[in-house]
């Protein structure tokens, strides 16, 4: 399909550039008085932001930070988030999607503020952040869009013509003064700057349980040790404690695709995101040896499902998909490195920031970001560390996880996640592979029936053999193979496992059995 041949292994091209200070696991009890469990931009801002105002502060992590989605976004600093705003009005109305848009904007200049005053070097570059629209039905939306910004006094253009695609459009709706950057040299710069104010830092070290009284919450890690705090900050993507307010019924994990080709000069002056499907989001990159890279991200589709009927391509062939959208329209001379990422969709499409349960008053969680991690992920931490300290912020109401407000269509959605999520669930463990451990080729992976019990079998290159119980270890679904990522994912709540068994994103804590 494309002529360029894509890398052996997937690599973000943000950890591929910049490796982060390594910290070592946590390896004994710990006392402290807040606990942050995640470190990617939303726990790094509340460790930063807590550490200036003298709170004692530790954070966990359960790989290595900015290993999560932080370190595989597209690293877009902006509030225009797709078409939203009209949405946005219709469900909770003008005052609180105005306020939706307030709390990016404050996130993306408290973000060139922290870049500024601590001379981060990140490549921080304002971009104007457009969406385009190539059919009827596109324009349509983009009028309605206007319309909603509008209302709100949000600073929108349409135009016909004012964009610098190397292709043609009908229309484009241009919100200003927007911002792309490089994530992990930003938030490594925080990370340094935390730990000179006090903040303690763990990697390799996940989380498991978390037992809660008024005064008083324990974390336990996988490996037994013991963490005791005042408040608790769950950052981790998708909660580990996800069973404290039944996360994993309001929550879809979603997966997308990113390619990062180096090319000639794609004469790209704007951040670019069409309203159509399949998505296409653009922007470019600056490379350390002055070379430029484009980063073209789309083909989303729920995580462990890959037959979309209407664009029915495996998860390798994605990356070719992008691949050849990409030398389709930009001078493209190689392919640097290929990804993907996961997010999570709320059912109202606003994160769940604040207090997990109504009856957890120490414990705050966030998530459900739905792609626009960077500025939703920083007003996250902000909310968080003013959260921490019983301070009050405007938003907090807004992004409350125990909001009620639910339109017809939102409540259709949380039924009919939870209605895949019972049909996954009976659907794998009624499936029976007909193939064995013989019919896999180096380097692929599937269920196959060993002593007649199903099996996740993947032979690598060299012809060596991983099995694992294709349980997932969450809430019992059957994984399905991701010959992209060469991993086993999870299709109900998103939890995915290496080829070995190892967990690779929540809300899964402990790893596939192996065989």
């Amino acid at each position: 399909m494309c002529a360029l041949e894509l890398p052996e292994f997937t690599k973000s091209y943000w950890r591929k550039k910049r490796s982060n200070k390594t910290f070592a696991p946590l390896q004994s009890d710990l006392t402290i008085d807040v606990c942050i469990v995640g470190a990617g931009i939303v726990g790094v801002t509340a460790a930063y932001t807590l550490a200036k105002a003298g709170v004692s502060v530790a954070v966990i992590e359960g790989s290595k930070i900015g290993s999560g989605t932080t370190g595989f976004t597209t690293a877009k600093i902006t509030s225009q988030h797709g078409i939203i705003y009209d949405e946005l009005i219709k469900t909770f109305g003008e005052a609180k999607a105005r306020q939706y848009f307030d709390a990016n904007e404050q996130a993306r200049i408290q973000v060139k503020e922290w870049i500024d005053t601590l001379s981060i070097d990140c490549d921080f570059e304002e971009r104007d952040a457009v969406m385009y629209a190539e059919t009827p039905k596109g324009v349509e939306k983009l009028h309605t869009e206007k319309s909603a910004y509008d209302k709100l006094k949000i600073p929108g253009e349409l135009s016909v013509s004012k964009n610098d695609l190397p292709f043609s459009v009908s229309e484009t709706l241009t919100l200003p003064n927007q911002a792309q950057f490089h994530p992990i040299k930003y938030i490594n710069a925080l990370v340094k700057e935390a730990q000179g104010l006090g903040v303690t830092f763990y990697e390799d070290t996940r989380a498991e349980s978390l037992k809660n009284d008024d005064d008083n919450h324990v974390i336990e890690t996988t490996e037994g040790n013991k963490i005791n705090a005042n408040k608790v900050l769950v950052t981790s993507h998708f909660p580990f404690n996800d069973k404290s307010g039944l996360y994993f019924t309001r929550l879809s994990p979603q997966r997308s695709y990113a390619v990062c080709v180096k090319v000639a000069d794609p004469q790209l002056k704007g951040m670019y995101i069409n309203v159509e499907k399949p998505t296409r989001s653009i922007r470019t990159a600056n490379g350390d040896k002055g070379e430029t890279y484009l980063l073209v991200v789309g083909e989303g589709h729920k995580t462990g499902h890959h037959d979309d009927p209407s664009h029915d391509v495996s998860t390798l062939e994605r990356y070719e998909v992008l691949t050849q959208f990409a030398k389709e329209h930009f001078p493209v001379e190689s392919i640097d490195s290929h990804w993907s990422a996961q997010d999570l969709e709320t059912l109202d499409r606003i994160p769940y920031i604040g207090n997990m349960t109504s009856n957890l008053q120490n414990v705050f969680v966030a998530t459900g970001f739905f792609k626009w991690g960077m500025s939703n992920g920083t007003a996250a931490g902000l909310l968080l560390a003013d959260l921490a300290q019983n301070k009050f912020n405007t938003y907090q109401a807004l992004y409350s996880p125990t909001r009620t407000k639910l339109k017809k269509e939102d409540t259709k959605h949380f039924l009919k996640i939870n209605a895949d999520v019972a049909k996954e669930l009976i659907k794998g463990k009624l499936d029976r592979s007909k193939d064995s451990v013989d019919s896999l080729k180096n380097d692929e992976g599937r269920l196959v029936m060993v002593d007649n019990h199903k099996v996740g079998a993947y032979k690598d290159k060299n012809g060596k053999l991983y099995l694992v119980n294709p349980t997932c270890t969450h809430l019992g679904c059957d994984v399905h193979w991701n010959d992209g990522e060469r991993s086993w994912d999870c299709p109900c709540h998103g939890s995915r496992f290496s080829y070995k068994g190892e967990v690779l994103e929540g809300p899964a804590v402990k790893p596939l059995e192996t065989k």
